[in-house]
């Protein structure tokens, strides 16, 4: 299998990266007979942590090694986590190719700078949630609004310890599409029971997050 990340890419990733301040680890989730995109998400995150000293790479057999799939609250593959001096809650379900590959960036240089770079009415909303929020933005690779939708979940998963965020890829788990009714991306499920699509400005994701900590939701 050839390289998936052409030279122009890998240039001005690597230019992206030398902009990195702290370490950051792509945690991989695969599994022996390796799923359709499996081999790709793995090599993918081998090719980007190759491209700066302050990227380190781990994977894991979801299979074999599901204890620490669930420490990091993994139930499918491909996974990628990305982690900094701790766990974020922060997800990628398939392979962050096409759009998503500005997520995956995006990601890693938030989580490298140590900064979501939420407004601060945001990040002082986000410390009264004290009850868990699951969310999950679904996607498709040509979709060019669904990173927004995707970065805003992993800026408010970086801010709060209650809050974990995945970005899903229906093509990859079409049963989870069909389960969450997805017929237009992107899609954010928030907790299983409150759900809206479009890629919301900050201020009307925000409300939307603070509704699930309302009683019973």
């Amino acid at each position: 299998m050839g390289l998936i990340l052409s030279q122009e890419v890998e240039d001005e990733v690597r230019e992206i990266f030398k902009g990195l301040k702290e370490p950051v680890e792509l945690i991989v989730f695969t599994q022996e007979l390796e799923c359709q995109f499996c081999r790709e998400n793995r090599q993918l995150a081998e090719e980007l942590t190759a491209l700066s000293p302050q990227l380190k790479l781990s994977v894991y057999n979801f299979l074999t090694e599901r204890e620490v799939a669930l420490e990091y609250w993994v139930d499918m593959v491909p996974a990628i986590v990305v982690k900094g001096e701790k766990d974020y809650g922060i997800k990628f379900y398939g392979i962050p190719g096409g759009y998503e590959f500005n997520s995956l960036i995006e990601t890693i240089k938030m989580v490298s700078l140590r900064d979501s770079g939420l407004s601060e009415r945001t990040r002082d909303a986000l410390r009264s949630i004290k009850k868990p929020v699951d969310i999950k933005v679904f996607v498709t690779l040509t979709c060019p609004y669904c990173p927004g939708a995707v970065k805003l979940a992993h800026q408010f998963a970086f801010e709060s310890p209650f809050i974990q965020s995945a970005m899903v890829e229906v093509a990859e788990f079409p049963h989870l599409a069909n389960k969450y009714n997805v017929y237009a991306v992107p899609k954010t499920v928030l907790n299983e029971s409150i759900s809206f699509e479009g890629a919301l400005p900050e201020d009307l994701f925000l409300a939307e997050v603070l509704k699930t900590q309302a009683s019973g939701i």
